[in-house]
């Protein structure tokens, strides 16, 4: 099974799980402070994976490594790639 699909069982088991409880009948209800805090949870897991995510971007970003040498290989590919373009008759 891929991630996704692990990812997708995970989500489907905790969706049902959430629907059962938030939306069981009169008689099998949770009472209501329960009841008021399982109802808006979607939205406040949502937030946190948002938050999660803008953070854990945030971080990579700020910790990228710099490649010098693949920088260097980089400019000489661009170099030579121009002095063949030159070679053959085009003007940059």
């Amino acid at each position: 099974m891929t991630k996704l699909g692990q990812w997708l069982c995970g989500l489907a088991l905790l969706g049902s799980a959430w629907a059962a409880l938030a939306l069981a009948p009169p008689g099998l209800r949770l009472p209501g402070p329960y009841r008021e805090a399982l109802l808006p949870l979607p939205v406040y897991l949502l937030v946190a994976f948002g938050c999660y995510s803008l953070a854990t971007v945030g971080y990579r970003l700020a910790t990228f490594n710099d490649c010098e040498e693949a920088a260097a290989e980089l400019r000489e590919h661009i170099e030579a790639a121009r002095a063949d373009l030159r070679r053959r008759g085009l003007r940059l």
